[in-house]
Order: structure tokens, then sequence, then C-alpha cells
């Protein structure tokens, strides 16, 4: 029997919070992001490989200086330690699932507005925040 057994698509239109850690296991980990009209999740490298698929929305990703639009049902493979960055361009917050492997974030975090995931992002070991 699985221990998670959800409808990630509707967590994630219900989701308001910049990053919200859902699901975490020894080997990779699951979290919800919403990210504002005109904002963006942030430039940065990590050590882990990240799968992001988005939910609700429109904007563009920007992976090792490739720039390319996402909207709902895009999937979008970022490996360890690419520059990344994914900007909403649209009206509406964009919503969507990352996929990390191994886990980025502590089980459990949750940074409500981009502003406290920055404040974090400084201070952790193999993450650059642009």
């Amino acid at each position: 029997m699985p221990s998670f057994n959800g409808d990630i698509f509707a967590m994630a239109r219900a989701n308001t919070y910049f990053r919200n850690v859902i699901l975490t296991s020894e080997r990779s980990q699951v979290v919800l992001m919403s990210i504002e009209p005109g904002d963006d999740i942030g430039e940065e490298t990590h050590d882990v490989d990240q799968v992001l698929l988005f939910v609700e929305g429109e904007g563009v990703a920007v992976v090792n200086g490739v720039r390319s639009p996402v909207k709902p049902g895009h999937l979008v493979e970022v490996t360890a330690g690419s520059r990344h960055n994914f900007l909403n361009t649209g009206r509406a917050p964009l919503k969507l699932v990352t996929f990390y492997a191994p886990p980025e974030e502590a089980p459990g975090t949750v940074h409500r507005t981009k502003e406290d995931a920055i404040r974090e992002m400084r201070e952790k070991p193999g993450h650059a925040v642009a």
C-alpha cells in the first residue's frame, strides 16, 4: 500500500505558498509551488535532479540560458548543476509540482513567500541563489 495517494493536481491548484513540501522519502521529494504574476522562482543551481510539472498558469523556463514556454501539462527536467529559473508571465499564479531526487528541502518545509525561501537558501550548502 502506498504511503501517499492523493489528487496532486487539486493540491497544486489549492496551494498558495511559494514552496510547500508535501512528501519526502529517502530518495525523492514532492513539493508544491505557487509563483505570483510577474515573479519568478529565482535563478539557482543545486546538487540534485529536479522535474517540474506545470498545473496552472503560463510562464517561461530558462535552463542553462535556453528559454522555452511552460503551461499546464508541460514537464521540464533540470539535471543537477544546471542553472535555471522559471518566470510567471501570466496574470494568475503559476502553479506547479516539483520532484527532487534525492530530496532538496527539509521534510515539511513551508516557505509562504519567495523572500522566506531566499533567506533560507542563502544558508544552504550546495545551493547557489543569484
